[in-house]
């Protein structure tokens, strides 16, 4: 039952009015959120109001009175009858206080602690409940002493006593990262710890929340920045958890002890047999002792016929206190059980005969292991780390834990082991050269440390050729060959994936040849050649080879991504789809996520807002590293109006705005501020992919111009641009190069700015690249409009828009029907009256429709004030203010909505063409009239009152004034 409706129902039995009485029976394990559900139902407003009594059971078998709201105060009488000194049973007590208290709402909790007389006064309260009246028992059905019948028996409950059960279910996934993001940051919780947290956790409340706690306080220790499943293998057990566990393991009798020891060695759900297996029991004792320990809670039944721990965790408890002897024994008989099994399971079988001390079995065992599993990546980087090992060996073990690093399960320690592995010098050559590689893609692909990982694929290369082991040299050579990743130069690529193709050749391998024709046609998708389009066709999809398939999942998603960046969105719709089901049938869960971000950037570039920010916050969450959504969650904030999300969602590294020195005479000074802003901006180009670092640059040259930073803007537009003159991948600029002609041209750079125009035109000579192509009409445009050829500039606008309606790129094309409109207006303060500026006041109220409707709500707001600045006087409304008395006016709601998003006065000045003053005004006389305090609360407040018409400053073509 949601908690709604039982709310509703007892809410509706307290008020009378001839209302059915109404029980609530909260069943829930410890720690799942009972006592919670309480103070929810006292808080109701009709529970505030009538005499209630609230007792809470203790194990003793007696109760407090507890009521954490306070509430009215029980009426006297009945107790005052006791004698001085005379000691009442609990079932007197509670007698004397329901008689005197006479409540209208009963709330008993922990009801398993009660004693037998409590529970019948209970049951006779609920066979003749009083009118009107509700009450809500908790309880522990683990620990009832009648399964099943929480108030000891069968209660003759009335026919006009309305009765449900509210069983409380563990948290799922969801609401799991709802709390850790609570007190973590939501940013802070990819999906692989979040999901190791409800796993475990169990789910159960008080353990995520002790847990998060532990978590949190290390964190703030060691500054830790994201969370990763290992922190929560490391933070430990919850003290409340382990007491807990630990309390009903010592309540059975000593000789069914070990049952509930073998569940915490075997640390997951088994059946009957094996649990007695593993304690060592014979006949029914194991039986005997398993039934005595679900009674006593210490185990329950998880599945049909397969037993462990509530929670998962309390496994970690049990096991630490238990004797090396002991805890060794259990493990041999595990692993003697298990290697009995068919198929066998290695990796189960290494963890337990590493855990019993005999650390040649479990080696031997872990040379079985494949790479595929979690727990067994986690027994293959401990082997490796074992002292001692014969170099064969270690080198045999390395190369399993490294196989598929990049496409398959990781832990965050596996880089840390395979660099270690490399640096050995006893490792053989001809396993050293392959472990580099698998860490050089690992670094380059997976962690997003692209220097480190260019090193190692490098000196890759050169081993992997020394050793006369071409296919996997080509592997090596075609990694340096992608142009998406930083710090080299697109004809860097292009030596590296010639020399790619030749080792490819040389060897003969079908994997390696897929490979590198994978990587050819990203280089050619990526530089706007249509020779592309042919060779991705040509890519072998339905290859029986599983590594091949991975080679061509991999060119399938990186061919997409280009065509994004290029513009064709129709087509990377349909090698994204191929390319995802691809990687998700041949095992390689990245590409699956790097195929999702491609999606998530082209749902913004085609308009596909609805629910994007969401979208892109659970990639973030699942890949803390997934630069294109952070990117587009910035861009959604930029166009919003919520520019410290902005600089909040930028991928790391991006450069902060630059400061004017306090001291502007002190020369070194200024020297040092420019070296370091030019330091941070390589470091910005270097944190993420080089078509994610131009579109973020962009973003941040805009979000600069927006707060009126020109000079900043300005800086960071030359920064940027020479970075992607040295990458040499011209195609790329579609997202840039606007705003780097735009600040240019507001900074009185116009001869910059035209030489920015040159070189973006000569790069895009014999390119397939629409977007880019709309993107340098877009340019014009702006140097047109800044040298006052406004004419050409309307024109230019109005070319660049149609080019953007035919990808579709609808955000873009609404902006340059801003500025054509714009440039039509200023044509019509020459001939006043023309049509030619009636045509833009419509174009403009259109553009702000488009604009709102996308969700753009600072763009729309600067368009509308363009309207108000720039309409012919006749199309001004008449003189005199519209009456809205308390009502919210359309640009008190305007401006709201905008300082709602955390923009100042002076932003939202700039953005309407108001005085700061008046935006001060309007904001105040909004937060008046909705009664509210805060900016924060105002956007909220805004869309809940404004009138259903959407009445909307200049959507109507009607100014409603400042």
């Amino acid at each position: 039952m949601r908690e709604q409706v039982w709310e509703r129902r007892l809410t509706s039995a307290l008020s009378g009015d001839g209302q059915e009485p109404a029980l609530v029976l909260v069943e829930g394990d410890a720690g799942m959120g009972k006592s919670r559900l309480v103070h929810r139902l006292l808080e109701l407003p009709r529970a505030r109001g009538v005499a209630r009594l609230v007792v809470t059971f203790q194990a003793s078998g007696a109760f407090v009175v507890a009521d954490p709201l306070g509430g009215p105060e029980p009426r006297a009488g009945g107790t005052e009858a006791a004698s001085p000194g005379v000691r009442l049973t609990a079932c007197q007590a509670l007698e004397a206080l329901l008689a005197s208290a006479r409540p209208v709402l009963l709330v008993a909790e922990d009801l398993h602690h009660a004693d037998d007389d409590c529970l019948a006064l209970l049951r006779a309260v609920l066979r003749e409940p009083p009118a009107p009246f509700a009450a809500a028992l908790t309880y522990r059905p683990e620990q009832l002493r009648s399964p099943g019948l929480p108030l000891g028996r069968a209660v003759d409950y009335p026919a006009r006593l309305s009765v449900v059960r509210r069983r409380l279910e563990p948290l799922d996934e969801e609401r799991v990262r709802g709390v850790a993001g609570e007190s973590l940051g939501a940013r802070r919780c990819p999906q692989e710890f979040v999901g190791r947290l409800r796993q475990r956790s169990g789910g159960v409340p008080q353990v995520v929340v002790d847990l998060v706690r532990m978590l949190r306080d290390a964190a703030e220790r060691t500054g830790r920045e994201c969370f990763s499943a290992r922190d929560v293998d490391e933070a430990g057990v919850p003290v409340r958890l382990a007491e807990l566990v630990l309390d009903r393991t010592a309540a059975l009798p000593e000789a069914y002890r070990p049952i509930v020891w073998a569940a915490a060695v075997l640390d997951e759900p088994a059946g009957a047999e094996d649990l007695a297996a593993v304690a060592g029991f014979g006949g029914d004792t194991g039986r005997t002792a398993l039934i005595a320990a679900l009674e006593g809670s210490a185990l329950r039944e998880t599945s049909e016929g397969r037993y462990g721990f509530a929670v998962p965790l309390a496994a970690s408890a049990l096991y630490a206190e238990l004797p090396g002897p002991v805890r060794e024994r259990l493990h041999h008989r595990a692993a003697a059980m298990l290697a009995a099994r068919e198929p066998v399971p290695w990796a189960r079988i290494a963890r337990h005969w590493r855990g019993g001390g005999r650390t040649e079995d479990w080696l031997r065992a872990a040379e079985h292991l494949v790479n595929e599993d979690e727990a067994a990546v986690a027994l293959l980087e401990k082997a490796v780390d074992v002292g001692g090992l014969p170099p064969d060996k270690r080198g045999r073990l390395a190369l399993t834990l490294a196989r598929g690093a990049v496409l398959g399960r990781r832990s965050d320690g596996t880089a840390r082991v395979l660099r270690g592995i490399v640096e050995d010098p006893a490792l053989p050559a001809a396993d050293r050269g392959e472990i580099r590689l698998e860490l050089g893609l690992l670094l380059h692909h997976r962690k997003r440390r692209f220097e480190e990982g260019r090193t190692e694929l490098r000196r890759a290369a050169h081993e992997l050729a020394e050793a006369q082991r071409p296919a996997l040299a080509a592997r090596a050579m075609a990694a340096l060959a992608n142009p998406f990743f930083p710090g080299a130069s697109l004809a860097e690529n292009v030596t590296w994936l010639e020399r790619a193709e030749a080792a490819a050749d040389a060897s003969g391998d079908r994997v390696a040849r897929t490979a590198t024709r994978a990587c050819r046609a990203t280089v050619l998708m990526n530089t706007g050649d249509l020779e592309a389009w042919r060779l991705v066709a040509r890519l072998p999809r339905d290859s029986a080879d599983r590594a091949s398939r991975q080679q061509v999942a991999r060119g399938l998603c990186n061919t997409a991504n280009g065509a994004v960046y290029l513009g064709h969105y129709r087509r990377a719709a349909g090698l994204l789809s191929e390319g995802i089901e691809l990687a998700a049938r041949s095992g390689a869960p990245f590409l699956e996520r790097v195929g999702r971000g491609t999606a998530l950037f082209r749902d913004w570039l085609t308009g596909r807002w609805d629910g994007l920010a969401d979208r892109c916050t659970g990639l973030v969450a699942e890949d803390g590293s997934a630069s294109d959504a952070r990117v587009v969650l910035a861009l959604l904030a930029l166009a919003k109006g919520d520019w410290e999300a902005v600089r909040d969602w930028l991928p790391r590294g991006v450069p902060p705005s630059p400061h004017a020195p306090c001291e502007t005479d002190r020369a070194d000074e200024a020297d040092d501020a420019e070296a370091e802003s030019d330091a941070e901006a390589e470091r910005a180009y270097e944190s993420c992919e080089a078509p994610v670092a131009a579109t973020a640059a962009g973003a941040h040259i805009r979000l600069l111009l927006a707060r009126q930073d020109v000079d900043s803007a300005a800086e960071a537009a030359a920064s940027a641009w020479a970075w992607l003159g040295r990458k040499g991948v011209w195609v790329w600029g579609a997202e840039l190069a606007p705003w780097v002609v735009e600040a240019h041209t507001r900074a009185g750079r116009r001869e910059l700015a035209r030489r920015v125009v040159a070189e973006f035109a000569a790069g895009l000579t014999g390119r397939d690249a629409p977007s880019a192509t709309a993107a340098l009409l877009w340019c014009r445009a702006v140097l047109a409009e800044a040298d006052g050829e406004w004419e050409e500039a309307r024109s230019r606008f109005q070319q660049s828009g149609a080019a953007y309606a035919g990808l579709p790129h609808p955000y873009a094309r609404a902006l340059m029907a801003e500025g054509a409109g714009r440039c039509a207006l200023l044509l019509g303060e020459r001939a006043e009256g023309s049509a030619v500026a009636d045509e833009a006041v419509a174009e403009l109220i259109r553009c702000a429709g488009e604009l709102t409707d996308l969700g753009a709500v600072w763009d729309a707001a600067r368009v509308r004030a363009t309207l108000r600045a720039y309409r012919p006087a006749a199309q001004r409304r008449p003189p005199g203010r519209p009456a809205y008395a308390q009502r919210i006016s359309p640009r008190e709601g305007e401006v709201a909505e905008l300082a709602a998003t955390g923009l100042t006065n002076r932003e939202i000045a700039a953005t309407l063409y108001l005085s700061p003053r008046t935006v001060e005004q309007h904001v105040a006389r909004a937060m008046r009239k909705l009664g509210i305090a805060s900016r924060q609360g105002l956007a909220k407040e805004v869309a809940r009152i404004r009138p259903a018409s959407g009445e909307r400053d200049g959507a109507d073509g009607r100014d409603v004034g400042a």
